[in-house]
């Protein structure tokens, strides 16, 4: 039987390319999207990719789920959700705190207070949490042990200190991936809000018999993303630079790394997800499982465009920001039997390909560093 999808946050780079996976499946999918500004531009109809292509697989509603009403009018005969909707800038969450708080967990608390109060076909519900949780994830002291380290202090960090250190002996510490039983400790009102998010869901849905299931994204690109965002993903950021030929500021030392996934492995992670038998109630990260750092998306960067522009590592840094990021992917492939295969260089090869035949956006990138530096969040 076809499943009658609802895809909160649809429209946008991973929905619209998940309502497409539904709907290749022969899969009936309804979005429900704000369609703001930051993300879509001033006129979605013709300044969003992403809304062009959730409207060729499905049928996208303009609202929020801020709204009690207009998540009402999206509920009717849906057995799977796929609550995607939430805003995404870690750094501007930080000062844009009660409109973040207001969508994200607000959001998801109105979702499940009308499934809690009234009738509904719901059975499952996937949640699109995040790695930022972890706040700066799991390490190995010199002895052996897995530890989850605070977060960096501002006098470490305008010192140059920038690697975790163990608190209290400042012994050095080695990354390792991070697995969905780590320690949970958000570092940013972003991770705090996509906390609270799961904990609603993965609390509230099984007492109304409904499957949760949680995906801790780690960081997603690939063509499609936003490139009017300065406030989240630095592949869109940098690749803007690089077409304008301005300059590209490297925070901390560049040795900061990330785990970056591709979209498509995203995308069929979460349709597994929602789609798969007997996994509710699963918390999975999902990932690529290798750690990258800015310096080499740098490169990589420059070696898919062709071209090079001034790169500069200043040391600058921004408060609540993590040092380091890998996740453990082996759960997903144990839960769902898949593992993301798309290797970064590949990515970055699809994205820039993708990039070059998009307008060049307008440079709002120094507007949001500006917006964080008169509150001393970017030192």
């Amino acid at each position: 039987m076809p499943h009658q999808v609802l895809i909160t946050g649809g429209a946008g780079f991973i929905g619209s390319r998940l309502a497409r996976r539904f709907a290749e499946n022969g899969d009936d999918v309804v979005i429900l999207d704000s369609l703001i500004p930051q993300v879509h531009g001033d006129d979605p109809d013709t300044t969003s990719p992403s809304l062009r292509l959730a409207r060729e697989h499905a049928r996208v509603v303009q609202g929020t789920v801020s709204s009690r009403e207009d998540l009402e009018g999206v509920l009717d005969g849906v057995d799977v959700v796929v609550h995607l909707a939430a805003e995404t800038g870690t750094g501007q969450s930080m000062y844009e705190i009660e409109r973040y708080v207001e969508q994200n967990v607000g959001g998801t608390a109105k979702l499940l207070d009308l499934l809690a109060n009234g009738e509904h076909s719901v059975r499952r519900i996937v949640v699109a949490s995040s790695r930022s949780i972890y706040g700066e994830g799991t390490y190995r002291t010199p002895g052996g042990d897995l530890v989850h380290p605070p977060h960096r202090s501002d006098d470490d960090l305008s010192a140059g200190r920038f690697e975790v250190t163990a608190p209290g002996t400042g012994e050095e510490l080695t990354l390792v991936p991070t697995a969905e039983d780590a320690k949970i400790h958000p570092s940013s009102v972003y991770g705090i809000t996509k906390q609270v998010q799961e904990q609603l869901i993965t609390t509230v849905a099984p007492t109304i018999g409904v499957e949760a299931v949680s995906l801790r994204y780690q960081n997603v690109y690939g063509p499609g993303q936003s490139l009017k965002n300065p406030y989240t993903g630095i592949l869109s950021i940098f690749s803007t630079l690089i077409r304008q030929g301005q300059p590209i500021n490297i925070f901390e030392d560049g040795l900061e790394s990330r785990d970056f996934v591709y979209i498509d492995d995203v995308v069929e992670a979460t349709f597994l997800a929602a789609t798969t038998p007997g996994v509710g109630g699963e918390i999975l990260n999902v990932g690529s499982g290798v750690a990258t750092t800015v310096n080499d998306v740098v490169a990589t960067l420059f070696s898919a465009f062709g071209r090079e522009v001034p790169a500069t590592v200043t040391g600058q840094y921004r408060l609540g920001d993590i040092r380091h990021n890998v996740a453990d992917v082996s759960r997903l492939a144990e839960v769902l039997g898949f593992t993301p295969a798309t290797t970064f260089e590949e990515g970055v090869r699809e994205f820039a390909q993708w990039v070059l035949t998009e307008p060049i956006e307008a440079d709002t990138y120094q507007r949001s560093l500006d917006e964080m530096a008169a509150r001393k969040l970017l030192k």
